[in-house]
């Protein structure tokens, strides 16, 4: 059976999708549009996919984007309590 939203079978739904897969595809949609020749039904069908992959790369990214966030300020706390209470090597 053919997946209607990207033409080919076996092809995974866009969000059990890893970023560079979804980017990925993504691109390759992206060429089918802009090579044109399709019907407007495939042409809507493909924008439509671009769509949801589109929004998965956004997804993912936002995920790596608060992970590094959440680890930068743990580092930049643990930072700041170094500071409070002078150098770890008992230094003043």
């Amino acid at each position: 059976m053919t997946d209607t939203s990207t033409g080919t079978a076996g092809t995974p739904p866009a969000g059990e999708m890893g970023y560079e897969q979804a980017r990925d595809e993504l691109v390759a949609v992206v060429r089918r549009l802009e090579a044109g020749g399709s019907t407007l039904e495939e042409s809507l069908a493909l924008w439509e996919r671009g769509e949801e992959l589109a929004a998965v790369c956004r997804r993912r990214l936002e995920g790596a984007r608060a992970r590094l966030d959440a680890v930068l300020a743990e580092d930049g706390e643990e930072a700041a309590g170094e500071g409070e209470e002078g150098p770890a090597d008992g230094r003043k």
